[in-house]
Order: C-alpha cells, then sequence, then structure tokens
C-alpha cells in the first residue's frame, strides 16, 4: 500500500530472535557504494562509477538507556544475530485508512566498541554500541526488500539481485 509514513509507533531490538535486550535507539547502517574513478583517452577529466552491488563497511549503533548484563553479551567477541521490529503508521491517502506497517531489520553483527555510558544518581547510564555489520536485510510487512550479503555476494534490492550475473560468472 502506498500512503504516507506518519511516524514510527515503536520498535524492540532482540538478539538471536528469542530475547528483547533493551530500551534502545538504533541508527541504521549508511551504504557507502565502492567507487572506481575512471580516466583516459575518450574521457574529459575523472569520471566516478560504482562497482555494481559493492558497499563500504557498514556499522550499526545502539545506544541503551541502561548498562545490563544484555550489553555485556553484545560486546562478547563473536557474531551477533540481531533483530529489529518496527511498527510504523502509515495512512493511505486516498480513503484515509491508517495502518500498522511492519518493518524488520536483520543484522549479522560483530562488536567494534562499547561505551558504557555514564552513572549518576536518578539518571539513567546511556551506555552505547558500535557493531560492525556482515548481513543486512529488510522486511516491509514480511516481503524481503534488500538483502546486503558481501560474503554470498547477493545485492538484492527491490526484486532485482545486482550480483547475480557476478556469482555465475565466477562459477557460485
Amino acid at each position: 500500500m502506498a500512503g504516507f509514513d506518519e511516524s514510527t509507533i515503536n520498535f524492540t531490538v532482540f538478539e538471536d530472535d528469542i530475547e528483547q535486550i533493551g530500551v534502545a535507539t538504533a541508527t541504521l547502517p549508511t551504504l557507502s557504494a565502492i567507487m572506481q574513478t575512471i580516466s583516459g583517452a575518450g574521457i574529459s577529466g575523472n569520471v566516478e562509477v560504482g562497482i555494481a552491488g559493492y558497499y563500504d563497511t557498514m556499522e550499526l549503533g545502539l545506544a541503551f538507556r541502561n548498562f545490563t548484563s544484555c550489553n555485556v553479551r553484545l560486546s562478547e567477541p563473536r557474531l551477533h544475530t540481531i533483530q529489529l521490529r518496527a511498527a510504523m503508521q502509515v495512512e493511505d491517502p486516498t480513503d484515509g485508512v491508517v495502518r500498522i506497517q511492519e518493518i524488520k531489520h536483520v543484522f549479522t553483527v560483530l562488536p567494534k566498541t562499547d561505551a558504557g555510558g555514564s552513572v549518576a544518581p536518578a539518571s539513567p547510564t546511556n551506555g552505547s554500541g558500535g557493531y560492525g555489520v556482515r548481513y543486512w536485510a529488510t522486511y516491509i510487512d514480511g516481503e524481503r526488500v534488500r538483502e546486503i550479503d558481501p560474503f554470498n555476494s547477493i545485492c538484492f534490492i527491490n526484486g532485482t539481485d545486482y550480483l547475480a550475473d557476478v556469482r555465475a560468472a565466477l562459477g557460485k
């Protein structure tokens, strides 16, 4: 359904699809295309071209209201599976119907930074973590709309896998 995306009503953070891991805010990764500069005969200057389906390193940021055992677990030097599940309010402008759209982000991450926050009376600790993203998939209302998986050469966006031909050429 097309419509106005009015607001994220709420979201949860899960590890390994089984445990909510605290009250948090999340900063989603930035997709930065890997670019090459080309120049030479027939080109007037330099031109940047993107390498199809290739992105620079990605980082997920999680800021937690308070320090918990879940924060400690997320700093374990191993791969973690994180899910962000959000309920977004969307309004259809033609009939005025408001509905809830389900957004789910699935990440495989490795901890990079762990800021413990601060300790003060009657205050949250506000710790945070930065996590190197190895895999990122996004689902809207249960439909996969994006999957970035550098280790398996997958760059799926809106129904097109931009690396399918690369995998085929490499015999994968």
